[in-house]
């Protein structure tokens, strides 16, 4: 039995170059989803201010719902745990990557399949929706740059479905 274990990435580390965009795998982030009633519960453990209204992100962390939020720092980032008080912190780094969607062009790409305004969707906005019917995290990190999240399964159908999208608009169909 092997003493440890190779990760492969669900889709491959290159990246797609078109006039306007480019699609490309972000490097590994580790992930946690923070759960609380109360955001002060986690802004303790945490020592940090959490966005207060959905949609909003600050800090790298994400606020997905009333009491949900979603955390992404650099890859081997650690948390304390916060035992005995009132909420859950869950590293999920594993479950999710990250496709980066960037260029003039990005917004076309992604509204292909995403029904949500972007045109209208701000900087330093975050959002659960669905790319097609699959759901994924969609954050806008800059004008022309989208990083979504998506379940490391549905990862290679995810890229080979913006990859298409781009191809298309480049064709001009």
């Amino acid at each position: 039995m092997s003493d440890a274990l190779a990760r492969s990435e669900p889709v491959l580390a290159g990246h797609f170059i078109g006039e306007g965009v480019t699609i490309a795998l972000a490097p590994p982030l580790t992930r946690y989803s923070l759960r609380a009633r109360q955001a002060q519960a986690l802004e303790t453990v945490l020592k940090t201010k959490l966005p207060k209204r959905i949609g909003e992100t600050e800090a790298g962390i994400a606020c997905l719902g009333p009491n949900e939020w979603l955390l992404r720092a650099p890859a081997g980032t650690t948390l304390p745990m916060g035992a005995g008080l009132p909420l859950a912190i869950t590293e999920i780094s594993e479950r999710s990557v990250c496709l980066i969607v960037e260029g003039r062009r990005a917004t076309e790409v992604l509204a292909a399949g995403c029904p949500l305004d972007l045109e209208r969707f701000a900087v330093g906005r975050a959002t659960r929706t669905v790319f097609e019917t699959m759901e994924i995290i969609l954050l806008r990190t800059g004008e022309d740059r989208f990083e979504v999240e998506v379940w490391r399964s549905f990862a290679p159908w995810l890229s080979r479905a913006l990859e298409t999208a781009a191809r298309q608009l480049l064709r001009g169909k």
